[in-house]
């Protein structure tokens, strides 16, 4: 049990960082201010620190991950582009952006409570990626 857990929880935050990883980088070209760039910036260094130890982890259980839902991409993607299409404004990325974050606490909070038997390297793994997600959120308010 404790291995299956372990392993469903290491996919969902590999599909959760790789969709992170894809919104930023979607944003990030309609940012204007240099700060916010710089934050966003930073959060995919650490989303990427976070992905690369996915990596091996899943590795070590002989495990590929999981790629985000295909749905969840085409949606996260359509909205972006359309809000920005709209209205091309740090604020409307800070807004997107912490949306995703939002959902990734509520999606990666509802996992670890789902797969409890999980191992306490993956969990931490867990928790630092929620970690990131709420940082990013919180110091991005002033663009809201």
């Amino acid at each position: 049990m404790i291995e299956n857990d372990t392993i469903r929880l290491l996919r969902e935050c590999d599909a959760g960082v790789k969709m992170g990883i894809s919104s930023l980088d979607e944003s990030m070209k309609y940012v204007s201010d240099s700060k916010l760039k710089t934050t966003l910036e930073k959060s995919m260094k650490e989303n990427e620190k976070i992905k690369y130890d996915l990596q091996e982890l899943l590795h070590d259980y002989h495990d590929n991950g999981k790629e985000p839902a295909l749905m969840a991409k085409s949606m996260t993607w359509l909205k972006t582009n359309v809000k920005l299409a709209v209205n091309e404004s740090d604020s409307t990325v800070a807004d997107l952006i912490t949306d995703g974050c939002n959902m990734g606490v509520k999606s990666l909070s509802r996992y670890m409570n789902k797969y409890r038997a999980a191992d306490e390297k993956s969990k931490n793994i867990a928790k630092n990626l929620i970690s990131v997600e709420e940082k990013l959120a919180y110091d991005i308010r002033g663009y809201l």
